[in-house]
C-alpha cells in the first residue's frame, strides 16, 4: 500500500515526524517497508509564465524566452525545450539556485545572448525520468511563488507491507484511524457526501448469487463531460500512490478505492444492453478486460452481465465493451461487497491481479458500500459535470460482525501488563469497538480461573471493517499493540530447568549446518514450490501439482531440494558468479498411495528430511599455491565422506536394482558415467552425481554442476569412535598393482582385500590408475597399498605371505590379476 504523508495529515495530523510516524505505523503492525521524499532536495526554483518566445539568432534549436518568475523584472532565459511556447508555466530556476546533482544555476551567455536563470523538466528538478520538454505546470498557479509549495514536493511517499488480515488498512482513511488511535490525535473525516437526484433514471439490477455479492449500489449519471481535466491535488496523491493518471471519470474510481479502500465500477451506460444480473458465469462464455485479454468464463467466476453478454469480471476487473471513453456522456456507476471466498485466486487463475481483487479477496466494509458510491458521483459531477439518478442499494446478506469477550484476568495473564479496566476500555474505544462491561458468569471462570470479578468481564462489538477481531486474543493483542510493544515488561522466565540428555551419536542439525559451512558451502532456503518440469527432468518423478500456484514457475511441491539448488545457481551465474557453493536442508513431497494420516503427515504424501549439496566452477578460491581446475565428482564426494563422520556407506556405480517403494528413487538428470548412489547396509540413502549434459544445455549453464543429496538423518547420526592400543611392533607395507576391467569400480576391491587381511591388513590404500599401451584396450590397472601390522607381535614374512595369498584369492572374482 503506498500512499502521501500530505494525504494521510489531511485525515490526521499527530506532532510526529516523518520518521517518528513511520517507527509508530511499524510498531503498530502496519510495517513500513520504505518512506522517501517525493522529491529531492532543491531551493530557488519558483513557477513562472512564459509570456513571449523568440528564436535564437545563433542557434535553431534554442529559444529567448521573457518569462515573468514574480520579480520585478521579467527574465530573458535562453530554453532549447521543444515545448516552450507563449503563455504556459514552467519551472523555473532562478540565478542561485541549486538542482538535484549540485547544478548551480548563474546567470551566462549562451552562444552571444544573456539567459537569466534555467527553465526546467521534470528531471532535472529530479520528479520523474521525463525529459522530452518542460515540465508544463496546470493553471491557477501564481508566477513566482515557490515550486515546492505549489505542487507540495515537501512530502514523503510511504509504502507499508501489510498481513492479509489488514485489509482495512489498503486505504488512506483506515491508516489515519490507525495513527489516531496511536496518536491520540484527532480523526478529520468528511461528512457522507449528500447527493441531490436531479433525474428519475435508475438501471435495473437482478442479484442472482447471494454467495457472491450480499450488497450491491449504483446511480445512474447523465451529461458528464469525459475529457474534463483531473484537479492537480486528485493526480499528485494518485501518482505518490503509485496509480498513473488516466482520464477524470477513471481517476476518481481509483482515488475513493486508495482513499477508502472501496473499489467501484464506471460503466458507459449508453452501451450496456437492457438491464444487469450479477451471476456466477456459464461455461463457454468469454470477457474481454479492460486490458485487452480475452478470458474463458467458468461456473467458478462471478460476473456482471447484461442481457446479451458479460460486462465485468465482478469484484476484479471490468470488460473493455462497457469501458468510458472520450464519446462517454452517460455512465452507470456500481460499488458492490462481494464475498472474499468468491473472489479469492480467481485473478491469479488468469494470470493476473488487480487491486480490486486484491482488496476484495481480503474484505471491504460492507456497510460504507453506498456512501462510498456517493462520494465517487459526488466527485464526477464536481469534475465532470452531470445530473444524479436515486440510489439503488440492494442489499441481500452482510457479513455478522459477532460480539467478543474479553476477560480481563485472561489480557493480564497473556501480555504479562497489570491492565487495568480503565485502560483497557480506553484503548478499545481509540479504534471505535463498542463496549459492554459485565460481570463473570456462572461456569465460565476459563482455564485457571480467569472468568474475573463483577466488571471484569467486557463484551466487544468490533466495527464492520475490522473483520480481524474475531476471538478473545485477538482483542488481547489490539489491547497490547495501541499501548506499544515496547512497553511489554522484560522479566526473565521463572522455571525450573531440566538439563536434557544430548545422545552422543546424534549430531544437532546446526552443528551439521556448521560443518558444511565450514567447506565452504553457503546454505540456501527455498520454497518448497518449484517448476514442475525442471523438477521432472531432474528426477524423474510426478511431482505433487499445485491448484492455484503463485506463479507458473512454482506450480508444483519439490520431489527433490537439488531443483531449488539450480534455479539459484542460474541466479549466481547470471550475476557473474565463478565460484558456487550451495547446501540447503527441508523437506521434499513424494507420492506414496499407502502412506497414513498423521498430525504432521498427509495421507498419501511422505515428507522426508534431505540434505542436498550443489558444487560448480574452480575446486578452489583464487589462490596461488595449486593449479586452478574445476569442481569434480569426487570433490563433492570428499565432502560428504568427511560430513558421514566415520559412518560406513557403499558409492555404487551399477548393479543396483532400486524398489519402486523405496523412500528414494535414483535420478534420472544425471551424466550416466559419473554418478553413484550412496548406499547403507543395501539401503538407498543418497545419490551423488554431474547434471546431464542434456540438462546443463537447457538451463545455459557454462559448466555442469555436482549435485548430492542424502536422507538428513544419514549425516545426523554418527558412529561412536572405539579406542584401540596403537601396535608397538613395525608394520609391513605391500603394493599390488591388479590388472582389472575397464568399468569394474575400485571400490568392491578394497572391500575384498579388507574382508580376506581382516586382523592383519589395518590399512588399505589406493595410490595410482593406470590406462596405456602395456594394457588392452578394455583394461585398467589399479595400485592398491597394504599396512599389516599386529599388536602383539611382529609379522613374520610366512605370515605375511599367507594373507597376500588370501587376498588375491579374493581377489579372482573379479578377474583380477597382477600386472606384470
Amino acid at each position: 500500500m503506498k500512499f502521501s504523508e500530505a494525504w494521510l495529515r489531511t485525515h490526521v495530523d499527530p506532532p510526529w515526524t516523518t520518521q517518528q510516524l513511520a517507527e509508530a505505523l511499524t510498531m503498530a503492525g502496519l510495517e513500513v517497508e520504505s518512506c522517501a521524499p517525493v522529491a529531492p532536495a532543491f531551493d530557488r526554483v519558483v513557477v513562472a509564465r512564459i509570456e513571449a518566445v523568440e528564436a535564437h539568432p545563433r542557434a535553431d534549436r534554442l529559444r529567448i524566452c521573457r518569462v515573468n518568475a514574480g520579480t520585478p523584472a521579467r527574465l530573458q532565459i535562453v530554453c532549447g525545450a521543444p515545448n516552450a511556447r507563449a503563455g504556459m508555466l514552467a519551472p523555473c530556476a532562478l540565478p542561485g539556485a541549486v538542482l538535484p546533482g549540485g547544478l548551480q544555476i548563474v546567470p551566462r551567455s549562451m552562444r552571444g545572448v544573456d539567459s537569466a536563470g534555467m527553465l526546467c523538466s521534470a528531471r532535472e528538478l529530479g520528479l520523474s525520468e521525463d525529459h522530452e520538454g518542460l515540465l508544463e505546470l496546470e493553471d491557477g498557479l501564481d508566477p513566482g511563488c515557490s515550486l515546492r509549495d505549489a505542487l507540495a514536493l515537501d512530502d514523503h511517499r510511504f509504502e507499508l507491507k501489510l498481513t492479509p488480515n489488514r485489509p482495512d488498512c489498503l486505504g488512506v482513511l483506515g491508516i489515519a484511524r490507525e495513527v489516531a488511535a496511536l496518536s491520540g490525535a484527532p480523526l478529520f473525516l468528511r461528512a457522507p457526501r449528500e447527493l441531490r437526484t436531479d433525474i428519475p433514471d435508475r438501471l435495473p439490477v437482478r442479484i442472482l448469487a447471494p454467495d457472491l455479492c450480499g450488497r450491491f449500489c449504483g446511480r445512474v449519471i447523465r451529461g458528464v463531460n469525459p475529457g474534463a481535466a483531473t484537479p492537480g491535488w486528485m493526480k499528485r496523491r494518485l501518482e505518490r500512490s503509485g496509480q498513473r493518471s488516466i482520464s477524470a471519470l477513471v481517476d476518481i474510481s481509483n482515488y475513493v478505492m486508495l482513499e477508502r479502500s472501496r473499489p467501484t465500477h464506471v460503466f458507459d451506460l449508453d452501451r450496456i444492453d437492457g438491464s444487469l444480473e450479477v451471476r456466477w458465469a456459464r461455461s463457454g462464455e468469454k470477457l474481454t478486460l479492460l486490458s485487452g485479454t480475452t478470458i474463458d468464463l467458468d461456473e467458478t467466476c462471478g460476473v456482471i452481465a447484461d442481457e446479451s453478454a458479460v460486462e465485468s469480471l465482478a469484484g476484479i476487473m471490468g470488460g473493455a465493451a462497457t469501458a468510458v471513453s472520450n464519446a462517454t456522456r452517460n455512465v452507470y456507476v456500481e460499488a458492490a461487497f462481494w464475498w472474499p471466498k468468491a473472489i479469492a485466486g480467481r485473478s491469479r487463475r488468469f494470470q493476473f491481479s488487480t487491486d480490486a481483487g486484491h482488496r476484495f479477496e481480503r474484505g471491504v466494509d460492507p456497510a460504507s458500500t453506498a456512501a462510498d458510491l456517493d462520494e465517487v458521483c459526488g466527485l464526477i459531477v464536481e469534475i465532470c459535470g452531470g445530473k444524479v439518478g436515486p440510489l439503488d442499494d440492494q442489499i441481500l446478506k452482510l457479513p455478522e460482525r459477532l460480539p467478543v469477550r474479553l476477560r480481563l484476568a485472561r489480557a493480564r495473564k497473556v501480555s504479562g501488563i497489570a491492565l487495568s479496566r480503565g485502560e483497557v476500555d480506553a484503548l478499545l474505544g481509540r479504534l471505535d469497538f463498542t463496549r459492554e462491561w459485565l460481570g463473570s458468569f456462572a461456569g465460565e471462570a476459563g482455564e485457571g480461573g480467569e472468568g474475573g470479578k463483577a466488571g471484569e468481564v467486557v463484551v466487544v462489538t468490533p466495527p464492520s471493517f475490522r473483520f480481524d477481531v474475531q476471538i478473545e486474543e485477538d482483542l488481547i493483542e489490539e489491547v497490547v499493540r495501541l499501548r506499544g510493544y515496547d512497553q511489554l515488561p522484560q522479566r526473565a522466565p521463572r522455571a525450573l530447568t531440566l538439563m536434557r540428555e544430548v545422545p552422543e551419536t546424534e549430531r544437532s542439525l546446526i552443528d551439521l549446518k556448521r560443518s558444511i559451512a565450514a567447506r565452504g558451502y553457503q546454505e540456501v532456503i527455498h520454497f518448497s514450490f518449484v517448476s514442475a518440469s525442471l523438477d521432472r527432468k531432474l528426477t524423474g518423478l510426478q511431482a505433487i501439482s499445485l491448484i492455484n500456484p503463485m506463479a507458473s514457475t512454482h506450480d508444483a511441491m519439490r520431489t527433490s531440494i537439488c531443483t531449488g539448488l539450480l534455479e539459484t545457481l542460474r541466479h549466481n551465474l547470471h550475476r557473474k558468479a565463478e565460484r558456487v557453493r550451495l547446501f540447503e536442508h527441508g523437506r521434499v513431497f513424494l507420492r506414496a498411495p499407502g502412506a497414513p494420516p498423521g498430525p504432521l503427515d498427509v495421507e498419501g504424501i511422505r515428507q522426508p528430511l534431505r540434505m542436498a549439496l550443489l558444487a560448480y566452477g574452480p575446486n578452489l578460491p583464487v589462490q596461488w599455491g595449486e593449479a586452478t581446475r574445476g569442481v569434480d565428482f569426487f570433490d563433492v564426494k570428499g565432502d560428504l565422506e568427511a560430513l558421514l563422520a566415520r559412518r560406513k556407506v557403499d558409492f555404487v556405480t551399477s548393479g543396483i536394482a532400486i524398489s519402486a517403494e523405496s523412500p528414494m528413487q535414483p535420478p534420472t538428470g544425471l551424466h550416466p558415467t559419473r554418478q553413484a548412489l550412496i548406499l547403507e547396509g543395501g539401503r538407498l540413502v543418497g545419490w551423488i552425481g554431474v547434471l546431464h549434459p542434456r540438462l546443463q544445455q537447457e538451463l545455459e549453464l557454462p559448466e555442469p554442476p555436482v549435485l548430492a543429496e542424502v536422507e538428513a538423518w544419514l549425516l545426523q547420526q554418527v558412529t561412536m569412535p572405539q579406542a584401540q592400543s596403537p601396535s608397538r611392533f613395525p608394520p609391513v607395507i605391500r603394493d599390488l598393482a591388479l590388472v582389472i576391467d575397464r568399468m569394474q569400480p575400485a571400490g568392491p576391491l578394497k572391500a575384498a582385500i579388507e574382508a580376506a587381511g581382516k586382523g592383519h591388513v589395518q590399512e588399505v590404500a589406493i595410490f595410482d590408475e593406470y590406462q596405456g599401451k602395456t594394457l588392452k584396450e578394455n583394461e585398467k590397472s589399479v595400485a592398491f597399498r597394504l599396512l599389516m601390522q599386529h599388536t602383539d607381535r611382529t609379522l613374520d614374512e610366512g605370515e605375511v605371505r599367507l594373507v597376500m595369498q588370501d587376498v588375491m584369492r579374493a581377489l579372482e572374482v573379479f578377474g583380477a590379476r597382477l600386472r606384470s
